[in-house]
């Protein structure tokens, strides 16, 4: 719909159709205005305007600009953004559109007033007509310029032309060049590696594993007596527990079993697990140390004699800490090339009983050799009283081992250490049964926490 079929629309005069209207410009009347409204005074550029020549036939229907009546619907048109013919001498190659008459019901200084509510001034349209020039319009400084980019200055350049990449990035410090960032790059990456092993090396679970009492099947027996039973006695796996461990018990193995083999090995528990404690049990053989059973009751238990043998083997070939209890600690002798006494009572007749009907009970006291790693442990005790459970004790001293304790009353050795490993102790007493027994026992939590902080700085 065009401007003369718009009823809402001003309707410019009629004008004669005559061959003088073409060349003569009759001259303007001016807008009405309501009564009472400031008189517009014409600027320069608005004397400029002229109004051009109207054809007989109706003008072609062009799209609604914003502001005009067609665009918003029932609003009256806004003069402001309605666009006028480019004079003649500025654009010539654009056509000339016919000019439009403001609506008399949206005043000039209420459209100004919308458009800039803060009261400033609307621009003109020679400001108008140079804005779009430099948006890219034809004959526009900017007209090879796409609309959306901005302009830069003389000499500016643009962002991410070669002109500007070649500076060094303000963040950066002055005196930084590519190998400085590269170091403190690096750095950084290797604190956060050395915080992440720290946090795994220092807040990981150890895994400590107990070796296994063997029960072996009974003549004529039924049920679980005629089975070969592997257990942990409780109060071993409690008192390592209570560090905050986890605790597995070590099966044997038998890599050629004819119901069952398997390709696992003893040194595979000992690369897995962080340390080894061995339990006490059944006496040592007197084969283990190549001697012969002095009476048929001291035979002790050859097969899991082997089987722990190669156990403590494999982790001091790791370098793992080994914690001996009772026939632990005469075990680490004898793996070490030690011998023992097959019964305290026949050998050492002078010697106290260390093995009653009391059982854990019966007790006595200890005294330290000088330099003992193990008085240093226990710090400071003024009656060290440990209980007494064996009937065989060392006797010959293993090679690269020391003896860190002894009973006061006879001098029979209560625990040793090998001094060529990281950790590797015996105690003849049981430590586990420390706590029932009484305040008045020796508390061995230090000898505990000095073989956990040996397999955590071991673990690798």
């Amino acid at each position: 719909m065009t401007d003369a079929q718009d009823p809402k629309s001003p309707q410019p005069p009629n004008k004669p159709e005559s061959d003088t209207s073409k060349s003569a410009i009759p001259p303007q009347t001016p807008p009405a205005t309501d009564v009472g409204a400031a008189p517009k005074s014409a600027s320069p550029e608005e004397s400029e305007y002229v109004e051009p020549p109207t054809a007989a036939t109706p003008h072609p229907t062009a799209k609604p600009v914003a502001g005009t009546a067609e665009a918003s619907g029932d609003m009256p048109a806004n003069p402001d953004t309605l666009t006028r013919p480019a004079h003649a001498s500025e654009t010539p190659q654009a056509p000339a559109m016919p000019a439009m008459e403001p609506s008399v019901h949206a005043p000039t200084a209420d459209v100004a007033s919308e458009r800039n509510p803060i009261g400033a001034p609307a621009p003109t349209s020679s400001e108008r007509v140079g804005e779009t020039a430099i948006a890219g319009t034809t004959g526009g400084a900017g007209a090879d310029e796409p609309p959306h980019q901005p302009t830069f200055g003389a000499g500016a350049a643009r962002p991410g032309s070669p002109a500007s990449m070649g500076t060094q990035p303000s963040y950066l410090q002055a005196g930084d060049s590519p190998w400085s960032v590269l170091r403190r790059i690096t750095s950084a990456r290797f604190r956060a590696w050395y915080e992440r092993a720290g946090q795994r090396i220092t807040q990981r679970t150890l895994k400590i594993g107990i070796s296994a009492r063997i029960f072996h099947p009974e003549p004529g027996a039924k049920g679980l007596r005629s089975k070969t039973l592997q257990y942990l006695e409780e109060s071993i796996a409690h008192w390592v527990m209570s560090r905050d461990v986890l605790v597995f018990m070590i099966p044997t193995v038998d890599t050629q079993g004819q119901l069952h083999p398997s390709h696992i090995r003893l040194h595979d528990y000992a690369k897995h697990l962080d340390g080894l404690v061995l339990q006490g049990g059944a006496d040592v053989s007197p084969h283990s140390y190549s001697e012969a059973a002095t009476r048929h009751e001291w035979q002790g238990d050859r097969m899991r004699d082997m089987y722990e043998l190669e156990l403590l083997h494999e982790f001091v070939e790791q370098g793992k800490p080994i914690l001996g209890v009772c026939r632990g600690c005469q075990l680490i002798n004898v793996a070490f090339g030690g011998t023992l006494h097959q019964d305290i009572a026949t050998d050492l007749p002078d010697a106290i009983p260390h093995v009653t009907d009391t059982y854990e009970h019966n007790r006595h006291t200890l005294t330290f050799p000088e330099g003992s790693s193990l008085a240093q442990m226990l710090g400071p005790v003024d009656v060290p009283i440990v209980n007494s459970i064996h009937h065989q004790s060392v006797r010959t001293l293993g090679r690269d081992l020391s003896v860190e304790a002894v009973c006061s009353e006879d001098g029979v050795v209560e625990a040793i250490r090998y001094r060529k490993a990281p950790f590797v102790m015996g105690l003849q007493w049981h430590p586990e049964f420390h706590r029932a027994g009484g305040p008045e026992y020796l508390d061995c939590t230090p000898v505990l926490d000095n073989f956990l902080r040996a397999a955590r700085e071991t673990r690798f």
